[in-house]
């Protein structure tokens, strides 16, 4: 059952709070505040949905309160209530962000009218936020995951490129992040409300690429039945990624060179209109196109062309330190998707996981935390729970006998998990500003648990369900 929508009603005068908890509890879950301070401790707590405020508020202006208001992340939608409905009034609370005002003496229809009205376009505005947050989650940087200062420098690097409208070309192993490293450029860019459009070069012929990349005209080759749109149109105005970009054949190459040039120019296969698109390119590869220069396997001015920024995205096996924030994040989603239990690792499982060199990197470790999670029985994954490689890495002692847990803890950061969950709980409050609601949302788990991990773990006092006469929710 989904949960109420919250009102939030800020009025001095108490018969008025009252008269409107009573006229909205059945449909909505109310909170009820006397002056600034108390309505203000409830947005802080509390995820708001409205706020219908008066415009005076004893020796305090209501106006401040919408400010105030408005500000803050996620910031409920403002109503203004006032004796004083002048059209100076209301357009300045209009002016300030207000959704609407209603003037007192109140029209009670009207007031639940209004209400209602606000909460379908909030609900709007979360739907629209929630689909750009699965974007974000999925491939902002909050899901390149990692401490260590190799990932530290990757980041940066994202960071003050993704404005900019420079290529990039995106260097790794397989498995290391090439794509979320793609997406998150985009997603940090100017670009981010066009289109990111993805082409696999190495999944496709040369005829076939070609064609993929420009598009073709009707009757271009056998199979050729109508136009056919290439990705470059398609992106035009966002980002276009190659993946596998050393794949490219040849003539390709060229066509590729002419299109990510000044010229900008391109024909579809069987055409002679010339046609021009605004991309930003991304390319990534697990070779060394320098070395495919060297040896005369692809071009150079191509190649310059590409590199304009280079981002090598560094193997597992040379960032151990963030195996334990990986396996967290990972063990979180899994043991949701199989709805188990947040799951724990013994120290022979963790062991392993730290000894293995991890040739297929974070996709590999991903998999593996997914196999632990399924065939797991207890409350915690053993040894004999991991895929047959890694079980053999757990063989494998460091010179002095010490295990491989061992050994990485006395030079490394603490592999607890449990420690590992403060942190990510730490880091999804500072994100929400301390609001226990939207940092239990973020963190997939219920506010209730969330409290109980934040006493338990002495993060600070937990902001409390209620809050007194001056902010009261009874």
């Amino acid at each position: 059952m989904s949960p109420q929508p919250t009102v939030l009603i800020v009025d001095d005068e108490k018969h008025t709070r009252e008269g409107l908890r009573c006229l909205l509890e059945n449909d909505y879950d109310v909170y009820v505040a006397a002056e600034v301070a108390g309505a203000m401790n409830v947005l802080e707590h509390e995820q708001i949905d409205v706020l219908l405020t008066d415009l005076r508020l004893g020796n305090e202006n209501g106006m401040t309160l919408i400010d105030r208001t408005l500000k803050m992340p996620r910031a409920p939608i403002c109503i203004m209530m006032t004796a004083y409905g002048t059209i100076d009034v209301a357009v300045e609370a209009m002016k300030r962000g207000a959704y609407d005002f209603v003037t007192k003496p109140l029209n009670l229809d009207k007031v639940e009218m209004l209400i209602a009205r606000a909460v379908r376009s909030r609900k709007l505005e979360q739907e629209n936020r929630a689909l750009r947050e699965q974007v974000d989650e999925r491939y902002g940087l909050e899901n390149i995951w990692g401490d260590s200062a190799a990932l530290h420098e990757v980041l940066d690097t994202i960071r003050q490129v993704a404005p900019s409208s420079a290529n990039v070309l995106i260097e790794g192993e397989s498995g290391t992040g090439k794509e979320l490293a793609a997406h998150a450029l985009h997603n940090l860019s100017r670009r981010n409300k066009a289109k990111f459009v993805t082409v696999h070069c190495a999944a496709l012929s040369p005829q076939l690429l070609e064609s993929e990349l420009f598009g073709h005209e009707k009757g271009a080759f056998t199979g050729a039945h109508e136009r056919r749109i290439g990705r470059f149109e398609q992106a035009n105005g966002g980002t276009i990624f190659l993946d596998e970009v050393a794949e490219i054949d040849p003539s390709t190459q060229v066509k590729l060179l002419r299109v990510i040039s000044e010229e900008r120019a391109f024909e579809r296969v069987g055409g002679n209109q010339t046609l021009r698109a605004e991309v930003r390119l991304i390319a990534a590869t697990n070779k060394n196109l320098a070395q495919l220069v060297r040896e005369g396997k692809f071009r150079d001015d191509l190649f310059f062309r590409l590199n304009v920024v280079r981002i090598t995205m560094p193997p597992l096996r040379e960032r151990k330190e963030d195996i334990p924030i990986l396996v967290r994040g990972f063990l979180r989603h899994f043991c949701k998707v199989n709805e188990k239990p947040l799951l724990d690792l013994t120290s022979d499982a963790i062991d392993a996981l730290l000894t293995y060199d991890w040739p297929g990197n974070v996709r590999e470790l991903r998999t593996a935390i997914e196999h632990g999670v399924v065939m797991a029985t207890g409350p915690k994954i053993t040894l004999r729970d991991l895929p047959t490689a890694v079980r053999q890495a757990a063989s494998v002692m460091s010179p002095r006998g010490i295990s491989p847990a061992e050994a990485f803890r006395q030079k490394a950061s603490p592999l607890d998990l449990h420690e590992t969950e403060r942190k990510l709980i730490m880091q999804a409050l500072a994100a929400t500003n301390g609001n226990v609601t939207a940092a239990a949302k973020k963190l997939g788990i219920s506010r209730r648990t969330l409290h109980r991990k934040i006493n338990e773990m002495n993060l600070g006092k937990a902001p409390a369900k209620t809050t007194d006469a001056s902010g009261s929710k009874d």
